[in-house]
């Protein structure tokens, strides 16, 4: 059966559009059972302080006031544990600082909780948490990397005074420093990838109710994935997992932070179980940007030593990462694995990595969209374009001459165990620099010059790995009125995955996308899943989705074959109903439904796919730039990019995945940084202060793809919801230094390149105007 209408490769309009931009979506704070009472938090105002509850007293007489809890309260619930913990480079385990659900004594972050508070109104119990007396004895904080681990700094854990949790090595460090030795040129480069912090456009909550007769909690949170909620929150309250439910409905945004269980979870689930009631949570905007893990923060040097070709001999990197005051749930593992991929698109023949996390009095630190891989990219990236500048050799010269051919596939790589499947990296990157009109910079950026503005070029090739791990196992069944309905473990958090797993079901049963229903985000119903993350729901969840359809298919055909006398292999389905090939005679899925042999097993398919290794979508990134020296003012005036992501499910899907991607990174490479005084205070924490990307900001996007099927999966499709934002940033600032290099002669800018950073850094320019 071939279907051109509903199935793969079709770019068909999200069918779940309608009913959330109506206002019918259901979120987390559109759940409000009868008679729920409402929490608050107590959070630290110091970044490391003790403290002394001195009277809880006043806070519970107030008015509405059911509750106060303090780390003593809930003394019988254990610490949110970090579930990825590092060896050191010599064997020896890391040092892991797990996350209190209330502090202990000692207040280690801005906004650190202190206390729990359950009132009738959210008023009500935000006026008790005033109420709480408490003394704080303010220490001093440790704030970013260079702080951390320098001599005499004080030390965020008393156990380790040298604030570091891990300290690993990859790759052979002898062969490395051979080639250095005999190099003809070596480049250096010292970067930082600052804190950001997600803005998603629904903050996170908590609805938590429980049933006294079964035992049983029920928890509504809006998430990336129940299931990993589930098993988190069953360890934290000492549970069985079958006395706990926990439902996602609408999400909006999501970015690898609603991944996690954070505090307010099991304490309002414990305040249920003691009150009898449900009590709901829902973060104020101020109060996430302290209350939810950030991303990034990273400070990083590289080198490469090249042969007088400009051939790359060997790479080494020293990688440290800021993961807070506490270890968030994957924290240590996010620059672990952005340090696995530090190679890229290059092959390299010794490679030595040291890769380190650390401590700091500052919120933790977590995946945030690309979770490592958008780091290691922009390392790698402005490491090869100083190279080019520094060889004279231009920028697609340099990695032309050194990226992996697609003969040299499966190529496995120096460090991190990585074996690439596939990969065309000179034909994506040749149609970028083509489509970016690349030959005609020289006389747009003379037009620049005449009109008193800096024009800049820059490109940056990517590599990610995507869909690793865990499994999904989904199930479709047939419905009464001869529709579908998939059950599937992974959570749509904007994505389209109602119109994504709709084609896959649709390839296999010709339905309209509209009768097929997508069940996801609880546990009740949906028996097992991995969530969403590392761009696995396509590549994972939706081959799943096609083969349980594939498999309700054949019992569909199995179902209609005494009724329309033919053979199984005579058969066909077409339009929602099974027919004999080359006749009219069919029956629909409405009436095989109900058929006395169309059990519940006979109407339901199973699908369950586990990849055997991860994909690898790389691609292009070519920015362009103006810069106003009179105003330091950066605007992106052209934007192409060429992506390799295997086989496409849906090309309109594709490309907004994409764009959102490269807004994200856009927003980091001009405007966002997450500031924090000498004191720990946060300085950027409102949108007064915390520049977020706009409209306005960005140009419209030249996005085209040069596939190559994957061969780690059966469809060949590889993962695509975090591309654009790792292709971004080092695309945007390679630009930018090229702008720099050519008005003031300057290689070397971090991000934000706000106004006032290029305000500065074009001074030169100005002075040389004005004699």
């Amino acid at each position: 059966m071939t279907v051109t209408k509903f199935g793969l490769g079709q770019p068909l309009r999200r069918v779940e559009d309608r009913r959330l931009i109506t206002g019918e979506g259901h979120y987390g704070d559109d759940h409000a059972p009868e008679g729920c009472l409402h929490a608050a938090l107590l959070r630290s105002p110091h970044a490391h302080a003790k403290f002394t509850v001195t009277d809880l007293d006043a806070a519970r007489a107030m008015p509405g006031v059911h509750l106060v809890l303090t780390a003593e309260d809930v003394a019988n619930l254990t610490d949110i544990k970090c579930q990825a913990p590092l060896p050191n480079g010599d064997g020896s385990q890391n040092h892991v600082a797990n996350i209190p659900l209330l502090a202990k004594g000692t207040a280690k972050h801005i906004g650190d909780a202190v206390a729990f508070v359950v009132a009738d109104t959210v008023a009500q119990a935000r006026d008790a948490v005033e109420a709480i007396g408490i003394d704080y004895e303010v220490l001093p904080a440790v704030v970013g990397i260079r702080g951390a681990i320098a001599g005499g700094a004080t030390a965020v854990w008393d156990e380790q005074p040298d604030n570091i949790s891990f300290d690993s090595t990859m790759g052979d460090k002898a062969p490395v420093d051979a080639a250095f030795a005999k190099a003809a040129k070596v480049v250096k480069v010292e970067v930082e990838n600052q804190r950001l912090v997600t803005n998603y456009m629904e903050t996170r909550s908590v609805v938590a109710e429980y049933d006294a007769g079964t035992k049983r909690f029920t928890l509504t949170i809006p998430s990336q994935g129940v299931h990993g909620l589930r098993k988190t929150l069953t360890g934290v309250l000492g549970i069985e997992k079958d006395q706990i439910r926990v439902v996602t409905g609408d999400v909006g945004g999501g970015f690898g932070t609603k991944t996690f269980t954070y505090r307010e979870y099991p304490l309002a689930a414990e305040a249920a179980r003691r009150l009898g009631k449900p009590v709901k949570w829902v973060s104020e905007r101020g109060e996430h940007f302290v209350a939810c893990t950030q991303g990034r923060d990273n400070l990083s040097v590289g080198e490469v030593a090249l042969d007088a070709d400009g051939t790359f001999l060997a790479m080494r990197f020293d990688v440290i990462g800021d993961l807070g005051a506490y270890l968030s749930q994957y924290g240590p593992y996010i620059p672990y694995l952005g340090a696995t991929m530090l190679t890229g698109v290059y092959k390299t023949p010794a490679v030595f990595v040291r890769v380190r996390g650390i401590y700091t009095n500052t919120v933790p630190v977590d995946a945030y969209r690309g979770a490592g891989r958008p780091e290691a990219a922009y390392l790698i990236e402005r490491l090869v374009d100083r190279a080019a500048r520094e060889t004279g050799m231009s920028p697609a010269e340099i990695r032309r001459r050194n990226f992996i051919p697609p003969s040299a596939m499966p190529y496995t790589t120096p460090i991190g165990d990585r074996t690439y499947d596939t990969g065309d990296f000179a034909g994506h990157m040749g149609r970028a620099v083509e489509a970016s009109d690349w030959a005609g910079f020289e006389a747009r950026a003379a037009e620049s010059r005449a009109k008193g503005l800096v024009r800049g070029i820059g490109l940056a090739t990517y590599i990610e790995c995507t869909a690793w791990g865990e499994g999904e196992d989904v199930k479709i069944t047939l419905d009464q009125d001869g529709g579908a309905t998939v059950y599937v473990g992974t959570q749509s958090n904007g994505q389209g995955h109602a119109t994504a797993y709709a084609q896959f079901a649709a390839e296999h049963l010709d339905l309209p996308l509209e009768r097929i229903r997508v069940v996801q985000g609880d546990t009740d119903r949906v028996a097992t899943g991995a969530g969403t993350g590392g761009s696995r729901s396509i590549p994972v969840g939706g081959i799943s989705v096609g083969a349980a359809s594939q498999n309700l298919a054949g019992k569909l055909k199995e179902l209609a074959s005494e009724e329309l006398e033919a053979g199984v292999q005579d058969l066909e389905i077409a339009e929602g109903a099974v027919r004999v090939a080359g006749t009219d005679r069919s029956i629909d899925f409405a009436a095989i439904a109900s058929l006395p042999k169309a059990t519940e097993a006979m109407r339901t398919g199973q699908g369950d796919f586990v990849p055997p290794s991860a994909t690898y979508p790389n691609g292009t990134h070519v920015a362009e730039v103006e810069i106003d020296p009179d105003t330091g003012i950066t605007e992106i005036v052209r934007y192409t990019v060429c992506d390799d992501f295997g086989i496409v499910v849906n090309p309109l899907l594709l490309a907004g995945q994409v764009h959102g991607g490269v807004v994200q990174g856009i927003g980091q490479a001009l405007h966002e940084r997450t500031v924090y005084d000498a004191e720990g205070q946060l300085l950027t924490a409102s949108f007064m202060d915390y520049a977020m990307p706009r409209a306005g900001d960005v140009p419209f996007f030249h996005f085209e793809t040069k596939n190559v099927p994957s061969t780690t999966n059966p469809m060949g499709i590889k993962g695509a919801g975090e591309a654009g934002s790792i292709g971004s940033c080092p695309a945007v600032m390679n630009a930018v230094v090229d702008a720099l290099d050519r008005s003031v002669g300057l290689r070397d800018i971090d991000m934000p390149a706000t106004p006032a950073r290029m305000f500065a850094a074009l001074a030169p320019l100005r002075k040389a105007a004005a004699a």
